[in-house]
């Protein structure tokens, strides 16, 4: 969205009409594109109002019923923060007893949202000027946020308490980017963002797949899973980062119901032990912590193979933490075996997974050849060292 179509949209007849229109349907836009234009609508306006339909269409995984109202750019859709989410951010600074956020790099503002609803006062910088436009429109019913245009590697924090970014991770623009690979190009860099947390309390908002070596020692590290899908990790500074805790796995159901692993430090893995009755596939958050020796520990369980993220054991114990699997029957990894196997069982939906083994799932799913009208699931790894496949039933909640 450039700056002619956000001009567009702002209009008191394209808000009107973008509030009017029933929900995003891409199978009725031709025909509602006919039916605007008929009723004399300007195309600049349609095309603004439309694109903006789609986004909120997809926005709402992660503003539910407040993308309704809200504004996007496609870029700052993709980057932004759930809500559900950034609600644990805001409440780590209010419970750290800070007041006064600034939001260096605050994109279309989802973050800012969810401090301003918990009544903090959030300065929201922003240094693209139509998307610093969309996020002032998403927080004008908050009196407690103001939106600043500007650079956040060169805003002075002022008077705010703590600070959070969540630094540009794609190439500048609204739409149409590509993910920048080198952290030294990010806006602001993680050199700002870590050197800031060093004086003043300081949250910065990662992608989940960002190289420990990058972080520093001393803040908090958390990774985040939203419904078994890591989303995030996040680094926390001075009294955002909690007492003891070094890294943290907080997994969030598809519910929106939260639980948490912590620990002081990187855990121990648990020892390897042999194949028991259940076998459990940690969180991804989980894994990424790598708390997966505590949560071992928890449940009773040892690892299934050295350096491999499975756990097994006799009993089964209920976790947020991890999916648990009766173990049916272990079989050597062979091709042929298991399509024999799969077939006298009449197995004709699988589920494949596979952690230590160089095998592509879909492709290892299509030459089972499936048949018959019973599901399963097929882990495929190591056991004890050896490639080995288990035929596993999901545990019924």
């Amino acid at each position: 969205m450039d700056s002619a179509e956000l001009l567009a949209l702002l209009s008191p007849t394209g808000l009107d009409l973008l509030d009017g229109l029933p929900p995003y349907d891409p199978g009725a836009v031709v025909a509602t594109v006919s039916d605007l234009r008929a009723r004399g609508h300007a195309p600049e306006v349609v095309s603004a109002v439309l694109g903006q339909s789609r986004l909120r269409a997809r926005a709402r995984p992660k503003f539910g019923e407040f993308a309704d109202r809200m504004l996007f750019t496609e870029a700052g859709l993709e980057q932004a923060t759930r809500l559900g989410v950034a609600a644990h951010h805001a409440r780590r600074f209010r419970d750290a007893g800070i007041a006064h956020v600034v939001d260096l790099g605050c994109g279309i503002g989802g973050d800012a949202l969810a401090f301003a609803a918990l009544e903090l006062q959030v300065t929201a910088v922003e240094r693209d000027e139509v998307t610093a436009a969309v996020a002032a429109f998403n927080l004008a019913p908050f009196p407690e946020a103001t939106v600043v245009q500007g650079d956040a590697e060169t805003t002075d924090p002022g008077d705010a308490g703590g600070a959070f970014l969540d630094p540009a991770r794609r190439t500048s623009g609204h739409s149409r980017t590509r993910r920048l690979a080198d952290p030294a190009d990010w806006s602001p860099s993680l050199d700002l963002a870590f050197g800031l947390g060093e004086r003043l309390p300081t949250g910065v908002k990662l992608g989940p797949g960002i190289d420990r070596d990058l972080l520093p020692d001393g803040w908090e590290w958390q990774w985040i899973s939203v419904d078994r899908e890591v989303v995030e990790a996040g680094v926390w500074s001075g009294p955002l980062a909690r007492p003891g805790v070094g890294r943290s796995a907080l997994v969030v159901g598809a519910s929106g119901a939260a639980a948490e692993l912590t620990g002081a430090a990187d855990a121990e893995d648990a020892p390897v032990r042999e194949l028991g009755t259940w076998l459990y596939e940690p969180d991804g958050a989980v894994i990424r912590a790598r708390l997966i020796g505590d949560l071992a520990r928890d449940l009773g369980a040892g690892m299934l193979s050295a350096d491999i993220a499975y756990l097994t054991a006799d009993e089964r114990v209920e976790t947020p933490f991890a999916q648990a699997f009766r173990v049916v029957e272990a079989f050597p990894l062979d091709e042929r075996t298991l399509r024999k196997e799969l077939r006298t069982r009449g197995i004709g939906r699988l589920e494949v997974k596979k952690r230590g083994v160089d095998v592509d799932p879909a492709a290892f799913r299509t030459r089972m050849q499936l048949r018959g009208t019973e599901q399963a699931t097929l882990v495929l790894t190591r056991v004890a060292g050896r490639h080995t496949a288990l035929l596993c039933e999901r545990a019924r909640a």
